[in-house]
């Protein structure tokens, strides 16, 4: 039994992105003698990486509540306590962080030594977990209980970046085995992982000592279907009793009282090659970027349910609204209003023959990547689609297979910072480089922001590198995202997250 002494102080310096709307929190009151019944949930994404808490399954065990990290972000994208209580700032570079009781799902005790551990697992994954792209951080155990963070370059924001599914926290036990990190019956989270089928399904059980209070449902049978028709179809019928992302095209067929939209951080965009093939040509990257309408998109291929690209960020990300409305710039056409300094001009599309490449895990892509072949070949290109499942579209799109790729990602997924997705995704060094662009001018601009620790200052900062960033055209903004969920009608509790990193909890139950 531990018995530090605990200081109870929040540290200062935690950006808060504000975003449009709120979701419900994290937990919601929690009965200690519920014994509900199981939750069915449709999921679109099947795991690509074995449950592996390093790559794009991380997302998938926090959404289920299998997952925690020392911290998690609340409705504005501040840091608050997860599986630590209190943190504070010990220098520029290091930090303390003082942990709550709490138990892994196998029975063992979450310690100072446990986390640091843990932390330590995540700074060794190959390829580097995103919410450490360009970060060197070590951890250990510290007097009184504490555990120690320590980064080799100041890091303003590391509450932040905790709070990344990615740096989920995890016992000894998930780490027995040399090449694999397994988070079966080895997280913190409410709900434990039991049982996995494939990439079909899965089994998760209530986690009775979980330290925020038993969950109201008694597990959760999940089902991986990457045809959204399908999803919804089993919502309508009854066969499930959450289905995430639900198509725009099938929006209508749910009655208004189980239809649930969401304003994300979430950003559909053209990445284009920049390293090989024909949009390695800045003048051919420009020529595409100015044959693309993004009014048909929103108003098309998303029926509303999302907003014309202007940017990296998006409307949802209120300061960044802010900021091209103090330009004099109409949101649905920043990125093509705003001018950046030693952009190309447009050339050299006559009959170039470029390959597309998309995923179906979410319906409007392969979509929007049609309407976007036919925006293209009217500008002179001739475009082949390729439309494939994420999990084997990723490696493909990272090596650089694709002259472009249509993705959708949320921008502030990884950590909270809107930092991270610059340096994450368009760095030289960035692990979700699917433009692979390496350009020093948008490097400088990212290292800038990266230091900035004042939060205005930094958002600021980030707008100059977005701008940078636009510049090399190689990403074009088609549209910012709401994201539908379907929710049965006798469930309560859903947990309606614009950063999509969460979606049951305790308080979720039918």
């Amino acid at each position: 039994m531990r018995s530090p002494s605990r200081r109870r102080f929040l540290a200062g310096l935690l950006l808060t992105p504000l975003l449009t709307g709120c979701f419900a929190s994290r937990g919601g009151e929690a009965s200690d003698t519920s014994d509900g019944s199981r939750l069915r949930v449709a999921l679109a994404f099947p795991p690509a990486e074995n449950y592996s808490p390093y790559g794009a399954d991380a997302t998938l065990l926090s959404r289920l509540g299998v997952t925690e990290g020392l911290t998690h972000l609340d409705a504005n994208g501040a840091a608050v306590p997860a599986l630590a209580e209190s943190w504070s700032r010990e220098n520029d570079r290091s930090w303390l962080f003082t942990l709550r009781e709490a138990t892994f799902q196998d029975g063992t005790e979450v310690t100072p030594k446990a986390v640091a551990t843990s932390l330590t697992h995540a700074t060794r994954a190959k390829p580097v977990t995103a919410a450490l792209s360009g970060i060197e951080l070590t951890s250990e155990a510290a007097d009184s209980g504490w555990v120690r963070v320590t980064t080799a370059d100041p890091d303003p924001v590391l509450p932040l970046r905790l709070s990344s599914p990615g740096l989920a926290v995890l016992s000894a036990k998930a780490y027995a085995k040399k090449d694999a990190v397994s988070p079966v019956g080895t997280a913190t989270g409410p709900f434990e992982l039991t049982k996995v089928t494939g990439t079909t399904a899965a089994t998760l059980d209530r986690f009775d000592d979980y330290w925020g209070g038993r969950a109201q449902a008694s597990g959760i049978d999940a089902k991986f279907i990457a045809d959204g028709t399908a999803r919804t179809n089993a919502l309508r019928t009854g066969e499930t009793d959450i289905a995430e992302a639900v198509p725009v095209s099938q929006a209508a067929s749910l009655d208004r009282a189980t239809r649930r939209d969401t304003a994300t951080t979430r950003t559909t965009s053209l990445l284009l090659n920049t390293e090989s093939g024909p949009f390695k040509d800045p003048k051919v990257r420009a020529a595409a970027r100015e044959a693309i309408d993004t009014s048909a998109f929103a108003k098309g291929v998303y029926e509303g349910y999302a907003d014309p690209g202007a940017g990296i960020y998006g409307p949802a990300l209120t300061w960044a609204a802010d900021a091209r409305s103090a330009m004099g710039v109409p949101p649905a056409e920043g990125w093509r209003r705003v001018k950046p300094s030693g952009r190309a001009g447009a050339g050299g599309a006559d009959g170039t023959s470029v390959t597309v490449a998309t995923y179906d895990n979410r319906p409007e892509l392969p979509e929007a990547a049609q309407v976007l072949k036919q925006q293209l070949e009217r500008a002179g290109f001739k475009v082949e689609l390729e439309v494939r499942e994420y999990s084997r579209l990723e490696s493909d799109a990272l090596a650089g297979k694709f002259d472009a790729v249509v993705s959708a990602r949320n921008t502030m997924l990884d950590t909270g910072d809107p930092v991270s997705i610059l340096a994450g995704d368009y760095t030289c060094d960035g692990g979700y480089n699917l433009a692979l662009l390496c350009d020093k001018t948008v490097d400088k601009a990212v290292a800038t922001a990266e230091s900035m620790t004042d939060t205005a200052e930094r958002q600021e900062a980030s707008m100059a590198a977005e701008a940078a960033v636009l510049a090399t055209d190689a990403m074009v903004p088609l549209v910012h995202q709401r994201i539908i969920t379907g929710v049965g009608a006798e469930v309560s509790g859903v947990q309606l997250d614009p950063y999509e990193r969460a979606l049951v909890g305790i308080g979720t139950r039918r």
